[in-house]
């Protein structure tokens, strides 16, 4: 296992009025009493918020570039590679399957929508018709040809992670296969690490400030009314992502030998900069960062984080099934159990189709609802005026949905330091990390 950079050491623990976990959790609540009671003061804040997850998505590509290639430059064999994005694929399979089946028995059982009586004739479809238009561009050749970039250096410039995904393990791999003559540029980039980690832990700093602004623009806008009409799809959505994070992976944690409360604790400050500004991604440098100061190995977390947040959304994909069924019994649309199926079997297939795009959530489920003409696609503007609340725990469930398979692959691949994950998830100082054995010389290494 390689070591964390100096930066993610063991820090002294600070009062909890300097904890970044008090301070967001301050902003929201400021910014919620803001939005609410000065509404047009909370929308005119909306350029803080924006302005911190810009700050974020500027050193995400770096962050996972030189995570991925040192850490496949430094593998003992480069079939590992292969390993570890097949199992974390099998992974992000199952369990986006799994979230799919559980969004839609919640909605068969708890019909959210009966009742409603919506006749679709008298929806305002102009609202939806931007994600409709915008799901019709969703094809799977299209998908593909998008990971791949125009030049080596346009995925730096870009915020799809998938095209900086695969830059990064090309290079990687290329760079174990130079061999000795490559070590220079290794060491290198293993030293940019430090500097890098330490903009991630700056730009950390501005954290409660983009929680703020991100909060009161949404109280301030949407108001807290607009909750109460759909409250029972909300509050359906909620409990289920609760229970899928609590129980079904609570249970796989539990297997692997850890605690997702624990988990949960351990990366309090992350969750509450999720919830602040919407996005999962806020917090991937700091998440990427944290599970390899945890035990995790930094190949592994190199691989497993980024591609997880293409490819593991159990939070949106509860999400859409829910949305969909509501939307179906909204308009007393029947549907029958081929119906659901195909449902889920193309939501499985365009919820991965949607990474990196704006609005994701909502144009997947436009694309998704387009292969049953049975449920008007009309009738997502019933749920157009709350799905920015349902974004947030949407974002949540699926950072939790990566925490976890971060530590699984990592166990599963045997490059777990189950002493340091112990003491993180328990608060205790964390032991000297393990590094790898002189044995395993890495691939190209002069041994």
């Amino acid at each position: 296992m390689h070591a964390i950079p100096a930066s993610a050491a063991q820090p002294v623990r600070l009062p909890f009025y300097r904890q970044l976990y008090f301070q967001v959790v301050l902003a929201i609540a400021l910014g919620v009493l803001l939005g609410h009671f000065e509404p047009a003061y909370g929308e005119a804040l909306k350029p803080l918020g924006d302005a911190f997850i810009k700050l974020v998505k500027m050193i995400i590509a770096p962050v996972i570039f030189l995570t991925i290639v040192t850490g496949i430059a430094g593998m003992s064999q480069l079939s590992t590679v292969g390993r570890v994005f097949g199992k974390a694929m099998a992974y992000f399979l199952f369990f986006s399957g799994l979230a799919l089946v559980v969004g839609m028995v919640v909605a068969n059982v708890v019909q959210p929508g009966a009742g409603m009586n919506i006749n679709p004739a008298d929806l305002d479809q102009t609202a939806v018709k931007t994600y409709v238009a915008k799901s019709h561009e969703m094809t799977l050749s299209g998908f593909v040809l998008d990971i791949i970039p125009k030049t080596l250096v346009s995925p730096f410039v870009g915020d799809n992670i998938l095209q900086v995904l695969l830059v990064a393990v090309l290079f990687g791999v290329a760079l174990a296969l130079v061999g000795a003559p490559g070590r220079p540029v290794l060491n290198f980039l293993d030293a940019l690490t430090e500097p890098v980690f330490k903009v991630v832990g700056i730009v950390m700093k501005a954290a409660p400030v983009g929680a703020f602004g991100a909060m009161a623009f949404t109280i301030g806008k949407f108001g807290l009314g607009s909750l109460v009409n759909l409250a029972w799809l909300v509050g359906s959505f909620y409990v289920t992502s609760l229970l899928f994070v609590v129980v079904v992976l609570g249970i796989v944690a539990r297997l692997c030998g850890f605690s997702v409360l624990k988990l949960g604790r351990y990366l309090r400050a992350e969750l509450m900069l999720v919830l602040g500004t919407s996005s999962s991604e806020s917090a991937l440098p700091s998440l990427m960062e944290k599970m390899e100061k945890a035990g995790c190995d930094k190949s592994v977390v190199g691989l497993v984080v980024p591609t997880g947040y293409s490819f593991n959304l159990d939070g949106t994909n509860i999400y859409m099934t829910l949305a969909a069924l509501f939307i179906a019994q909204a308009t007393n649309t029947h549907l029958t159990l081929g119906h659901q199926v195909a449902l889920l079997l193309v939501a499985m297939l365009s919820s991965k189709g949607a990474a990196g795009v704006t609005g994701a959530g909502f144009i997947t489920l436009a694309a998704t609802l387009a292969v049953v003409p049975e449920v008007p696609v009309a009738g997502m503007a019933l749920i157009l005026g709350v799905d920015r609340f349902m974004s947030e725990c949407r974002s949540l469930t699926n950072f939790m949905g990566n925490a976890v398979a971060t530590v699984v692959v990592s166990r599963w691949e045997k490059a777990l330091d189950h002493g340091r994950l112990d003491a993180a998830l328990n608060g205790r100082p964390l032991p000297a990390p393990v590094l790898v054995p002189a044995a395993e010389t890495p691939v190209g290494a002069v041994a």
